[in-house]
This record gives C-alpha cells, sequence and structure tokens, in this order.
C-alpha cells in the first residue's frame, strides 16, 4: 500500500490527472475473520500510507490541488457473520476525501446507530459521482452517447460543493 501510495504522488507530480492505488492480494473483503485481520493488517498499513501520502502532497504544495479519495465500492453489513466477518451492503458506506479543496476535518452525513442506513445527509453514488466530475473541471450534467446515439449524463447526482472552499 505505501508503495502505491508513492508512486501515486510520482505520477501526480508527473502530470498524469488520476490514479488508482489498490490494495494488492489480501483486499478488504472480510467475510471471515474481520476484528483481526483489520487491526492487524489492513488498517495500521493503510493508515501508514493514507497518512504518509497526504504528508508528502502537503510537504511539496500539491495537496490543495490534488483531490485524494479514500472509498470502496461499497459498504459492510452492519451484523456479523458467523464467520465473525461482514458482507456486502450497499445501503450505508463511508468515502474520506481530502486536499483538493475539501474543508479539512468535517464529516458529512451520518448512519443511523448500527450503520445500516443513512440518517443525516445521504449522499448517493450520483451524488459521489456528479461531486468529483465538477472538481475535475466536468460539468456533471453533460451528456455522452452510446453507440446507437441515446443520452447518459455523467453523473445523476449534484455535487457536494459544500463540502469545498
Amino acid at each position: 500500500m505505501g508503495q502505491g501510495a508513492l508512486l501515486a504522488r510520482r505520477l501526480v507530480e508527473g502530470g498524469v490527472r488520476f490514479v488508482t492505488v489498490a490494495k494488492g492480494w489480501l483486499n478488504y473483503d472480510t467475510h471471515g475473520d474481520n476484528f483481526n485481520i483489520m487491526k492487524k493488517v489492513l488498517l495500521p498499513e493503510f493508515d501508514r500510507a493514507f497518512a504518509a501520502l497526504l504528508e508528502d502532497l502537503h510537504q511539496r504544495g500539491m495537496l490543495d490541488s490534488t483531490l485524494v479519495i479514500a472509498m470502496g465500492e461499497f459498504g459492510r453489513t452492519p451484523a456479523i457473520n458467523k464467520h465473525a466477518g461482514r458482507d456486502h451492503w450497499p445501503d450505508c458506506f463511508s468515502v474520506v476525501l481530502a486536499g483538493g479543496g475539501v474543508h479539512g476535518g468535517a464529516v458529512y452525513g451520518a448512519s443511523d446507530k448500527i450503520g445500516a442506513f443513512p440518517a443525516v445527509d445521504a449522499v448517493s453514488p450520483g451524488d459521489l459521482a456528479a461531486t468529483l466530475f465538477w472538481r475535475f473541471g466536468l460539468d456533471p450534467m453533460t451528456e455522452v452517447h452510446d453507440f446507437t446515439g441515446r443520452p447518459y449524463r455523467v453523473a445523476e447526482g449534484e455535487p457536494l460543493r459544500r463540502l469545498f472552499t
């Protein structure tokens, strides 16, 4: 994870506009032994790499112009399964945004008390996509056309402008 974060910084420094850092062979899809794997392996490694990436970008004067996003493609069940793991859950998940004009330290939205459903300021995947396109300088209302000529908006949501300075 650390090597991926370092490579990401170097690519951004070299002018690459969009970089993905993916976890290698051991991923966050913890259907079993969730708590041990997260506590002993995944979270310490992620915390070190993410913090180092942000600090590195800051020291180089690149953090304000680089939006860093930490997220998965869905959430995890609020209930623990019989294997001490957590299964796929599309109804509620967390995203971390840093740099790129984000108000540092802000929290937007909240789940219910068990983390099953949004309770305050729900954000749809379309809202997140619209926010990212907007920050990349693209109008999320822009239409693209498929091979048959059917129009599609690049994002079906509203940018979360109040998260940014």
